[in-house]
């Protein structure tokens, strides 16, 4: 029984690691079409395995299609919009992120990820750090966590004390409702996982050297507080689940249908179009007889070693 554990527990880390793969494969294909590309998608896999990423793929592109499109009409009809995404760690909160903006404009779609408040910032108002990253109209702002730390990793690890949680419920509310009345569009989605899930991304980011740097002491210390997350977890959304800004719950255990289901509910939200463009022409460059281009000397130019 424990040999068939550890061959699973093998397979589950090398699906986690081939999605890695998988990263670097969407940033190259820049088709719409990948079958057309001759992609490997490994010949260790089985042709249900490859059938099922290729379909990933095509879904894939055709959101994001959809994203750019979204993206044209809340600059060109000046929305503004704030998604919140939350979740324990390594529940995918990056993962779809990185596939939202991949091929958007980032002077539309932003994503913030404050580090720990610094000593100046802890003795202002709660909310005021974040305040400084809302957006203005044609903007589009992701939170890669958000002021829902305080209902989370600080009340856990003791960050805050418990008048200073109270208070963050009874402001949080109306902080949401305000954003809302101002003319931000407000959504929030919390990424759900499992705590076997929780257990094997671990397990990958520990034994993935290009992963390592996404485990901090405080991962660590999180996954041994499981059980007092979750009831923070619980507390959070029953107290702050309001009609103006409600929470969507994005299950996660399975990371590819997690991002292709978070960006489709996210399109949703919106009644958007295509907003026509005038034609691009390219203007013939002005050659000038008396332009001479300078050589650049041999020192500066990097060595050609690839």
């Amino acid at each position: 029984m424990a040999a068939s554990n550890h061959e699973d527990l093998i397979k589950r880390i090398e699906r986690d690691l081939l999605d890695s793969y998988d990263e670097e494969l969407e940033l190259e294909i820049e088709d719409r079409n990948p079958e057309g590309l001759g992609v490997d998608l490994g010949a260790s896999n089985t042709d249900e395995h490859k059938a099922s990423r290729m379909a990933y793929f095509r879904e894939l592109f055709k959101l994001q299609g959809e994203l750019v499109k979204l993206q044209d009409w809340v600059a060109a009809t000046r929305q503004k919009v704030v998604i919140l995404f939350e979740g324990r760690d390594a529940a995918g909160k990056g993962g779809v992120i990185k596939r939202i903006t991949q091929r958007l404009n980032p002077r539309v779609c932003r994503v913030v990820a404050l580090p720990a408040p610094n000593d100046r910032e802890r003795t202002q108002w709660y909310f005021q750090r974040y305040v400084a990253h809302l957006p203005a109209a044609g903007e589009m702002v992701l939170f890669d966590r958000s002021w829902y730390n305080r209902a989370g990793v600080e009340k856990v690890m003791g960050f805050c004390d418990d008048d200073e949680y109270e208070e963050f419920y009874r402001s949080v509310p109306e902080f949401e409702r305000m954003l809302v009345r101002s003319g931000i569009k407000v959504i929030k989605y919390w990424f759900s996982i499992s705590d076997d899930e929780q257990h094997l991304r671990f397990l990958g980011r520990i034994h993935d050297p290009l992963k390592q740097w996404k485990l901090s002491p405080m991962d660590l210390e999180s996954r041994r507080r499981w059980e007092a997350y979750t009831q923070v977890k619980e507390t959070m959304l029953e107290r702050t689940h309001i009609e103006e800004a409600p929470w969507w719950i994005v299950p996660a255990d399975d990371k590819k249908k997690a991002r292709l289901n978070c960006i489709n509910h996210l399109l949703t939200h919106f009644e958007y179009h295509e907003i026509e463009k005038p034609e691009v022409v390219l203007p013939a460059r002005v050659r000038n007889p008396d332009y001479i281009r300078h050589p650049v000397p041999d020192s500066m130019i990097v060595p050609q070693v690839y």
